[in-house]
């Protein structure tokens, strides 16, 4: 199944299933941030991506650089492993690593989660590509990505058992606005998916017809 259709199917099961109490917060606070989030302020394709300095899963040191030294990069920035939205995108990326590899691009996950949550993130989905720690979102904000979740959002979290402070080493429940950037082999975003939305994320195959017209 297209990574689309799953998420529009785990989207109308959680809608389906989900307490009232909880569906209803979640709605809420996505309905209001959409209302006032300008996808225009988020990098645009032409622009070059910022230079960053992440911690990999293991705790080690990656930098922009150090990934565009292999060639072009497909970046996506996800909210947590609690997610199942974002698990379901990562796992879809995995599954297409080697095209992704036979094309020169370098798969990169990013999130604001700590390097330990990373890491187990990695071995549950079994991801053979970076994922990155960008700690109190600092490169998320360079980005315009920042989504500041409502304090009303800790109830949810605190209903399904999410130590925030475990996860992201602080308690503000910001997290990225899921996006997915082609960058160049020149650092150059050559292409991006921007969405409000957290069940919406852009589709390997769309990336790859991108990675076509590089």
């Amino acid at each position: 199944m297209a990574l689309t259709a799953e998420l529009s199917t785990t989207y109308n099961q959680f809608l389906e299933t989900a307490p009232k109490e909880v569906s209803q917060v979640i709605t809420e606070a996505v309905g209001n941030f959409k209302s006032t989030y300008d996808p225009a302020k988020a990098i645009q394709p032409g622009t070059a991506f910022p230079k960053f300095q992440l911690s990999d899963a293991t705790g080690q040191k990656v930098t922009l650089d150090d990934l565009l030294g292999k060639g072009a990069i497909l970046v996506s920035f996800y909210r947590g492993e609690w997610c199942p939205f974002c698990n379901l995108e990562l796992r879809a990326l995995q599954s297409h690593l080697d095209e992704f590899h036979k094309k020169g691009v370098t798969l990169v996950a990013i999130s604001p989660e700590l390097p330990d949550q990373s890491l187990s993130t990695s071995e549950k989905l079994s991801l053979k590509f970076p994922v990155l720690s960008d700690v109190d979102n600092k490169l998320a904000k360079q980005l315009g990505l920042l989504f500041p979740q409502p304090k009303a959002m800790r109830t949810v979290f605190d209903k399904f058992s999410v130590d925030w402070k475990q996860r992201y080493g602080n308690d503000d429940l910001e997290v990225p606005v899921p996006a997915t950037f082609l960058v160049d082999k020149k650092g150059i975003v050559r292409y991006s998916f921007v969405n409000p939305e957290y069940q919406h994320r852009l589709d390997p195959e769309t990336a790859l017809k991108w990675i076509e017209h590089l």
